[in-house]
């Protein structure tokens, strides 16, 4: 077992021979969606989120081996290598550990004990560190290495001390103990900046301590946020009186000797000097990391969850965006998501027009049979509300309506996808497009968007931007190839999220497309030009060709496979099968338990979307009216936000609702994620709160 191997097993706890698959597999350019699908077992099922993590702690595992080796070598090169320091360096599993063992022995240039070790004084910090002479005995002895730079015995006192103190700062032990007890016993001391505003979030949060083992991620963004605006300060709070008492028990010698107060003076030089401001640095670095993967790892599942949101089918769509002063862009899809046409109403103030707006409306619904309106939630939202609830009361139509966010939808417009697309189109009116279609389809529309406007995320700009994006991208690869695309009707953005295709491919795929029309089968991928053998092995498998030839070609089953469940169609009702009988026949065939059973599962259910099966978009034909509400009145509204503290639900009003982690159950719960996701419908929610001035409201799952 190679030691990479060994690590790994240890940190993943998948055996030895799965984790030996999974790297071979990487390194021949397999991508984790195929791997986690057609793979399974060579990785002992491994899901993608798993391989995920396994990927993370292969770097960091890669990395810690590679700075092992090169931190033996250098200690090596110094002379001071011993089969002390080579047990503890191959012992070491984080990179933390390793700098600790390895900081003694960095060259270190223009300290002051750099300098005092240059002017011969390390003889003498020895003596002190030892603590055996008396005073006078110990400044005569100073005095001994009175010469060149060293102009006094006091100088050469104080020089012994700054090596002693900066060997105290570099003692491996010491470093892992001191951040031990900061982390598990210390908090955030939090005071206001010279920028602070009287009221706001900064306010509330100047003047008190948050302890550093529990402080919460969004807190702590929003502390650190409050620092760079120059509103907070923040220090770590320490009792030095404890590191006094600890440094005199532990690290001083107990025999008599006066200068055992030089001794301490060194030590608490060297913890408030330079191991302290060390640690805190460290202590900071390593919050900050964790409050980035909790926030960028709870954005993560609230774009899996939008994207994931079930699609309208069979249906076609008003898309509108509302304004006061320009208007109410509106813009029609068919069912296949296709644009139909556009037009602009100004039902809202200042103009007003009911009339010609409504007149509008009814030609549309009318020449284009439209059942369902998505009302963007921005500006004039609420008064689009109305009038389409007036719209369908007085007119006599049908159009169930939903309010979509249109968080992104300018971003999309502006964009160059969106030139592309509707190249003769004003901007205002792609919005529109956008509104209908990511209602028609969310993962097909919203892949065209940069996730962090979407309005999901939480401080997403406070975060590791590089991380955010690497992590998202992971989050949307996987869920677009777990629902799987059609290649005949996907845009290059949905195209190159599929396994193996990236935006080259799918720019070469699109073309073939428009040269030789739709794809009949997955075979016929092969002829687009730049897709080889292993891009087609990665890819083939995601796609579903609707109305091809094949049936297989409309399933989840890789075309590696396709001989095995032709066999198992012959000689088998499919429909009838048991997990019984799946080890007999995956030995008949020659294949996998798992992936037989996993080829059964997709020949039930060809052209299976899993977001099918999800409960269905909830649509309004009235509004309602934060004035008619009372605390204990039960309404019912749609997740659109889940942040740390608590999730933002739409219930038909101008703002969204909030409810607090604390009001979702009746157990307790550490993250909302736990019992809510975006999109989610909650049928019934208990209005705990109403506050009418601010347009406020407070809402609870509990008692209901």
């Amino acid at each position: 077992m190679t030691p990479l191997i060994e690590l790994l097993t240890q940190k993943t706890g998948l055996s030895s021979k799965n984790v030996a698959s999974i790297l071979r597999l990487l390194e021949e350019g397999s991508t984790i969606p195929f791997i986690a699908r057609y793979r399974k077992e060579m990785t002992g099922g491994a899901t993608d989120e798993q391989l995920r993590e396994f990927d993370t702690v292969y770097g960091y595992s890669k990395k810690l081996l590679e700075r092992k080796e090169e931190i033996a070598r250098l200690i090596g090169e110094r002379g001071h290598m011993t089969s002390q320091l080579q047990s503890l360096i191959d012992a070491a599993q984080s990179l933390q550990v390793l700098e600790d063992i390895y900081r003694p022995f960095k060259e270190k240039k223009n300290t002051r004990a750099s300098a005092a070790i240059a002017a011969g004084l390390e003889p003498l910090a020895d003596i002190l560190q030892s603590a055996r002479l008396e005073s006078g005995e110990f400044r005569r002895k100073a005095a001994e290495f009175v010469k060149g730079s060293v102009a006094t015995a006091d100088a050469a006192i104080k020089g012994a001390q700054d090596i002693v103190a900066e060997r105290y700062s570099d003692d491996a032990k010491e470093r892992e103990h001191w951040r031990r007890q900061l982390f598990e016993y210390s908090s955030f001391e939090i005071k206001g900046g010279k920028g602070l505003k009287e009221e706001g979030l900064y306010a509330k949060l100047a003047g008190k301590a948050e302890r550093i083992s529990s402080i919460p991620s969004h807190r702590y963004l929003a502390m650190m946020r409050g620092v760079a605006e120059k509103e907070l300060s923040v220090k770590i709070g320490v009792e030095m009186e404890r590191v006094e008492t600890a440094i005199k028990r532990f690290r001083i010698p107990q025999h008599a000797s006066s200068s055992r107060e030089l001794l301490l003076e060194a030590y608490l030089d060297g913890f408030k000097r330079l191991l302290f401001p060390s640690l805190e640095r460290e202590i900071h670095a390593a919050i900050k990391e964790r409050s980035d993967a909790q926030a960028i790892a709870t954005f993560g599942k609230n774009l899996t969850q939008l994207l994931g949101s079930p699609p309208v089918t069979k249906r076609v769509i008003l898309g509108a965006d509302p304004a006061y002063r320009t208007g109410c862009k509106l813009a029609v899809v068919d069912e296949h998501g296709t644009y139909l046409t556009h037009a602009v109403i100004y039902p809202t103030p200042p103009q007003s027009d009911y009339a010609a707006s409504a007149k509008v409306v009814k030609e549309f619904a009318s020449r284009y049979a439209i059942t369902a309106v998505a009302i963007g939630n921005g500006t004039a939202s609420r008064e689009t509300q109305e009038f389409f609830a007036r719209v369908n009361k007085e007119e006599g139509l049908n159009l169930a309506y939903t309010v979509v966010s249109e968080a992104g939808a300018s971003v999309y417009s502006a964009s160059k996808i969106a030139q592309e697309e509707y190249p003769s189109l004003d901007v205002t009116i792609r919005g529109a497009i956008s509104i209908a279609q990511r209602l028609r389809d969310p993962m097909a529309a919203l892949v065209k968007i940069d996730p962090k406007s979407l309005g999901i995320g939480q401080y997403q700009h406070d975060v590791d931007q590089k991380l955010l994006e690497k992590q998202l991208g992971a989050v949307t690869e996987d869920l677009v190839n777990r629902i799987g695309v059609d290649p005949n009707s996907a845009s290059v953005s949905l195209l190159s999220y599929v396994a193996g295709v990236g935006a080259k491919l799918a720019k070469a795929m699109i073309e073939y497309r428009e040269s030789n029309g739709a794809f009949k089968s997955k075979s016929e991928l092969l002829k687009v030009k730049g897709l080889g053998a292993k891009a087609y092995e990665q890819c083939a498998g995601f796609f579903r060709i609707r109305e091809g030839k094949n049936i297989l070609d409309n399933t989840g089953v890789h075309p590696e496979s396709y001989g095995a469940a032709q066999e198992l169609l012959k000689r088998y009702e499919v429909g009838t099968l048991t997990k019984d009988q799946i080890p007999a026949i995956a030995q008949e065939l020659g294949i996998g338990e798992i992936t037989l059973a996993d080829i059964i599962t997709e020949l039930k259910k060809p052209g299976f979307d899993p977001r099918e099966s999800l409960p269905p978009i909830m649509f309004r034909a009235g509004l309602t009216d934060i004035k008619e509400l009372r605390e204990g009145s039960i309404v019912s509204g749609v997740v659109r936000n889940i942040a740390d503290f608590g999730a933002f639900v739409d219930i038909g009003l101008k703002n969204d609702g909030l409810i607090h982690i604390s009001q979702m159950s009746e157990r307790r719960i550490s993250h909302p994620l736990e019992v809510l996701s975006v999109n989610q419908q909650l049928s019934r929610i208990r209005v705990v709160e109403v506050d009418v001035q601010k347009g406020k409201v407070g809402l609870s799952l509990r008692d209901v």
